[in-house]
């Protein structure tokens, strides 16, 4: 067993030898702290340790520490279905999400079951044992191993280690600082400075307001413009509700309230964006009267091809407003000494460069995974209800919708693998699978249909994408909670068994389709 590592009683299983505990969950941020209440509330028989490659818990939520970081969704949706959000701002900075996991953590007595400072280098899976070993790296570089039943990933979809490198000329020219959200120094001094933020996504748009009471001047340089969302950082609604209904019961109905607002709000994009576009644009020229800048804020998409970026109280307006902050659409031509040449022949100049140009997307945290000694090309296999993949045994991985807040999926995917191991105890199995035998069965259909930088960026990485369900990474919170949380765990196509002869039925599909 783990070092640490504290257990719980499970029953004896003939099929398999022990193991270290039945779920590891990679991860103690939003996904991974989900996963295990979930387990507490629906498998509590299940022993499980989550491992955080960071000194504290949080993930996104830790590692990011630029001015004003905040959510881009309601907390209603993207606080967990179990635990409700209690704050007034429904629109929540950094510091008061991170309240809100440690309080879940300490008051459901998880915290003693994370393992921090573990970094996940690689997860081997055994047919014939059934068990995932998992070899762990401390700081130092030591490694360890534990094993496991079912492995869960909630380590996100970007890279940890570095960040989307735009690889701006003349870099090395520049006499001030440039700065990457990602690795945002501590105690940065921008008092009285002169700062460019490249980028118009949802980090740029937070930072320019943040950063424009104290800076001499702020410029948001975009290459596109965005589509903009202007709405209160309170909810007015949700917080009359609390006022006259229990807590628990307040939470729910704005969660459904704001889960259809956001599907009617993406879906009549979809099908007349001229309209929203007009709604959007007119929040935008009320907000910003005669500064507004047509060019500047007419992107060349439509809205919801690109995630729209939420502006809390029209902050970012109201520092252009305030002539803190501006707003350049340009393309670079070079960074030189004292800021950045444009194509257009103008300059910026800058004492700070924030290079909020985008992340860069991984795929199951970059671990190395290994079936019976084969690597995993996440690249050749099709996401199975969103959360498992074509012929890879007790395995599950998180990735949060495009068009709704990450925890709407991360709450539907814990869930379901409950059901799983659920329906794995009751029928004495101990190997669950979806099973394809012929991928050309499928029609492939693109997994993102966005067209975001970063998305494009990483299609190659991907996990393929069918056109129908269940081999599909889906963007339909409604339609994904009703089949998950109802449909059939043992549909014909997730196979069950124990051992090697799980591994050999999967086999001899994909032999038969040879």
């Amino acid at each position: 067993m783990m070092a640490g590592t504290t257990t719980m009683e499970r029953p004896a299983d003939a099929h398999a030898a022990p193991v270290d505990q039945d779920v590891l969950i990679v991860g103690a941020g939003i996904s991974g702290i989900g996963m295990a209440v979930h387990l507490q509330q629906y498998s509590p028989d299940r022993s499980f340790t989550l491992v955080e490659r960071r000194a504290d818990l949080g993930g996104t939520w830790d590692l990011f520490r630029y001015p004003g970081i905040r959510s881009d969704s309601d907390m209603h949706t993207l606080g967990f279905v179990f635990e409700p959000w209690k704050h007034e701002k429904t629109i929540a900075d950094g510091p008061a999400i991170l309240e809100y996991l440690n309080r879940i953590v300490d008051e459901r007595h998880i915290r003693e079951r994370i393992r921090f400072d573990r970094k996940v280098v690689g997860a081997d899976w055994d047919s014939r044992s059934a068990r995932w070993t998992v070899t762990l790296e401390d700081p130092a570089g030591g490694q360890s191993t534990t094993t496991a039943r079912w492995l869960y990933l909630g380590a996100g979809y970007y890279d940890y280690d570095e960040p989307f490198d735009a690889n701006f000329a003349g870099r090395e020219d520049f006499k001030g600082q440039i700065i990457h959200p990602q690795f945002w120094p501590k105690d940065l001094d921008y008092a009285g400075k002169r700062v460019v933020v490249i980028g118009s996504g949802a980090t740029a748009v937070t930072i320019v307001p943040s950063m424009a009471d104290k800076a001499a001047h702020v410029t948001m340089l975009q290459r596109t413009p965005t589509w903009y969302f202007i709405r209160p950082a309170k909810d007015a609604f949700a917080n009359f509700l609390r006022r006259v209904l229990p807590e628990e019961v307040a939470y729910r109905i704005t969660r459904f309230k704001n889960v259809r607002l956001q599907d009617i709000g993406f879906r009549r994009a979809r099908t007349k964006p001229e309209k929203v576009k007009s709604f959007l644009t007119g929040k935008v020229k009320a907000a910003l009267g005669n500064r507004y800048d047509e060019q500047a804020f007419t992107p060349p998409y439509n809205p919801w091809e690109q995630r729209l970026c939420l502006v809390p109280d029209a902050d970012f307006f109201n520092a252009i407003n305030a002539d803190k902050a501006s707003v350049v659409t340009d393309h670079i031509d070079r960074f030189d000494a004292d800021g950045i040449q444009l194509k257009s022949g103008k300059h910026l100049d800058a004492d700070i460069i924030v290079t909020a140009t985008g992340l860069k997307l991984a795929v199951a945290g970059k671990i190395p995974v290994r079936v019976d000694g084969d690597l995993v090309d996440w690249s050749e296999h099709f996401y199975y209800k969103a959360c498992m993949f074509s012929n890879v045994p007790n395995f599950s991985a998180v990735f949060g919708y495009l068009n709704a807040s990450w925890t709407l999926r991360a709450d539907i995917v814990a869930e379901f693998v409950c059901r799983v191991l659920n329906h794995m105890q009751a029928s004495g199995t101990n190997v669950a699978a979806p099973a394809l035998a012929d991928p050309a069965m499928l029609t492939e259909e693109n997994i993102f249909d966005f067209s975001s930088g970063y998305i494009q960026r990483s299609l190659h990485i991907m996990p393929k994408n069918a056109d129908k369900l269940p081999w599909r990474l889906n963007q339909n919170y409604v339609q994904d909670r009703i089949d998950m949380k109802t449909g059939a765990i043992d549909d014909g196509v997730l196979t069950f068994g124990n051992g090697r002869a799980a591994a050999s039925a999967v086999r001899a599909e994909l032999e038969a389709a040879e």
